[in-house]
């Protein structure tokens, strides 16, 4: 049965990321930085130490002070945490099934395989009246069990609906009416400098709010370390630890932005998140269908500029000899893929794709990722000085 959603609603080498929630392994601590708050300035004194009063024009906007106590106090309820368990069996070493091994212990070894349950935390948000909630794939990875336990201390049963390894986010349905509810943001409107709040269970400490600002978006999955993702991450300031995995990072308005999803060990004030626009997409083909479709042509790609150009004609290694300063070259095009069946090449430099331009690698995944499995891509590329346009039809991503 699905449930449509509410209307409402390289790898660095010296990085190593840390998904938040401490699903099905230990936590990992990382230091969260300072936020600073501040008050209203002093009104203003004379000589005689008599206040003088500051009114503000009647056209003038007077800003909110407690703009983060109404967030929190209007999306509080809607946030969860999420408690998942998995039954993992550890195989006995064929050692032990050894003749002469076995004789040392008398018969009394180990017989079949061993049990323990492995436990893990994580957050997440409730999207419609009737109990959608969205979390991370890697929260409810694996799990036999998963429950949710509401802020007024309801604890419920939860279904996962699907899960989304490559974008890391999956849908749980809880069987409960009339929830509180979030209201969903417009993450392609996002700018640095804009106010970020994530809400969540950091460490087990249910209810806890940070907040900070928008430090970046678009970050690719390889910026952030996660090469294997399908992501263009938030990347905010606001602190955020293991355990707010699948919590939601809001805006000043209240509205959900992103999914809370990983740090970087070592680092402070580095978090990121999914944008919403993405998480929207993908939940309601998890709902409806238990699973999500990832268009894929098989090709691996390097953007192009002076320096990397000189790199890759430098380097006997490579194979390839680059004539261009920009565009995005394909380094390598797996066998029986789209791009080979397209006739795709190691070598050609991408210029468009569908007759708009393209200047970066990410561009080129971003059209491919909101296209769909089987329909006609035209990939314009430059070939040894001529210009050649291939059709390729996209295959689904198997993960």
């Amino acid at each position: 049965m699905s449930y449509p959603l509410h209307p409402k609603t390289p790898k660095p080498r010296s990085r190593r990321l840390t998904m938040l929630s401490s699903v099905l392994m230990g936590a990992t601590l990382a230091t969260a930085g300072s936020y600073l708050a501040w008050a209203p300035e002093s009104p203003l004194r004379n000589e005689n130490q008599v206040a003088v009063a500051q009114t503000a024009p009647a056209t003038t906007p007077v800003a909110n002070p407690n703009f983060i106590t109404d967030v929190v106090t209007d999306v509080g309820p809607a946030v969860v945490r999420i408690d998942a368990s998995r039954t993992v069996s550890q195989r006995i070493p064929d050692v032990f099934n050894d003749p002469t091994f076995r004789q040392f212990f008398g018969g009394r070894v180990p017989q079949g395989g061993q049990e323990r349950t492995e436990r893990g935390l994580g957050s997440g948000f409730i999207i419609s009246d009737d109990g959608q909630i969205i979390t991370n794939a890697h929260v409810v990875d694996g799990a036999d069990t998963v429950t949710v336990t509401l802020k007024d201390g309801r604890i419920l049963d939860g279904q996962v609906l699907g899960s989304d390894p490559v974008t890391d986010i999956a849908v749980i349905k809880v069987d409960e009416r009339n929830l509180p509810t979030v209201e969903l943001g417009d993450s392609d409107q996002l700018q640095p400098g804009e106010w970020s709040i994530a809400i969540g269970n950091p460490l087990g400490l249910d209810n806890t709010v940070t907040v900070g600002i928008v430090s970046a978006v678009g970050r690719s999955s390889n910026q952030v370390g996660v090469p294997d993702k399908r992501v263009e991450f938030i990347q905010t300031d606001t602190a955020i630890n293991p355990g707010n995995s699948g919590g939601p990072l809001l805006n000043q308005q209240g509205e959900v932005i992103g999914v809370n999803t990983a740090i970087i060990n070592g680092a402070q004030g580095l978090g990121f998140a999914i944008p919403i626009n993405m998480v929207e997409r993908i939940a309601t083909e998890l709902a409806q269908n238990g699973e999500v479709q990832h268009p894929f042509l098989g090709i691996q790609m390097i953007t192009l500029s002076p320096n990397v150009k000189e790199e890759i004609n430098s380097n006997p290694n490579s194979g390839l000899t680059v004539d261009e300063d920009s565009g995005i070259l394909i380094a390598r095009v797996l066998s029986d893929s789209p791009a080979a069946e397209g006739g795709l090449r190691a070598g050609d430099v991408i210029t468009a794709i569908d007759g708009t331009a393209v200047a970066d690698a990410a561009e080129v995944q971003r059209i491919v990722g909101n296209g769909k499995v089987g329909e006609k891509l035209t990939v314009e590329v430059n070939r040894n000085g001529d210009v050649k346009r291939l059709d390729v039809r996209p295959e689904n991503l198997q993960q």
